[in-house]
């Protein structure tokens, strides 16, 4: 059975209204990224369990922790990223999921991000060794700027670290805005698909700049991506995050009633589809 989530920070900053949004809507997951406009990892530690029964109260579950870990450069130094890194493994525990989104690092200004693979695949190594021995998955992001930003990047990540530690989130989306790919299924997902666990939804119109599209009526074929997940026997999450209103680097903005149709137009693919 497919689970869906979603970043509610994307419709409200304040975190009691993120779990009201998702409540009201039947949705059970949240995407935990920003509490109260502050990252989950630079919240106070001594929270951490009070935001934990917050949500238990709405019955709402963490589909994985939306960490901003490599999305950072690639020549700042290490040590502060894995701390931080660290921590967001004890957050995942603490919130009771398995998942980490992660990003694989920027260059710096006027490189090519490609120059730097053996050092990117040095972090995945420490990374990937710290979480031997638990449970938690680091799911990688394809985004655009970072080594991930290409399938074939994103494959050769999955395929050097090659560990159970490490698999892939698709954001078909982010295909369209960095890569200017329409036919995301064919060139991206199909060489990526032995490693998907987590996906993301949000749909895009190539040659928008900061606006996402409703699901289903963008470039990123999100009707046959969510058809190929039926083939494949998929069963883990489909998070929302649609980027309606405005999108950036580091988040987006959507309104209640975009989310709401956003969210009705993908129950709607997965009815279809018997997702």
């Amino acid at each position: 059975m497919i689970r869906i989530s979603a970043f509610a920070d994307e419709v409200s900053t304040a975190f009691k209204k993120q779990l009201e949004l998702l409540s009201t809507n039947g949705v059970g997951y949240l995407e935990l990224r920003f509490i109260d406009g502050m990252n989950i990892i630079d919240v106070d530690r001594n929270k951490w369990v009070y935001l934990k029964q917050m949500m238990d109260d709405y019955h709402i579950q963490v589909s994985a922790i939306a960490s901003p870990i490599g999305k950072s450069c690639i020549t700042s130094p290490f040590e502060d990223e894995f701390i931080r890194f660290k921590r967001t493994v004890e957050i995942a525990s603490i919130f009771e999921t398995q998942f980490i989104r992660v990003f694989s690092y920027y260059p710096p200004l006027g490189s090519k991000i490609e120059d730097f693979r053996n050092e990117v695949l040095q972090r995945f190594h420490i990374q990937t060794s710290y979480l031997e021995g638990t449970d938690i998955i680091m799911v990688h992001e394809n985004e655009s700027g970072i080594y991930g930003h290409s399938a074939s990047n994103c494959l050769d990540l999955m395929e050097t670290i090659d560990s159970p530690s490490l698999r892939q989130a698709y954001d078909p989306a982010n295909f369209v805005w960095g890569e200017s790919i329409v036919n995301n299924i064919e060139q991206c997902f199909s060489i990526l698909k032995n490693y998907i666990v987590h996906v993301h939804i949000k749909d895009w119109i190539l040659g928008s700049k900061d606006v996402g599209a409703f699901p289903g009526e963008g470039d990123a074929q999100i009707a046959s991506l969510i058809w190929e997940l039926k083939r494949m026997n998929y069963k883990g999450f489909l998070t929302l995050e649609p980027h309606l209103s405005s999108g950036s680097q580091y988040g987006g903005i959507t309104t209640v009633d975009q989310f709401e149709k956003a969210l009705a137009l993908v129950k709607t693919l997965c009815d279809l589809y018997e997702l």
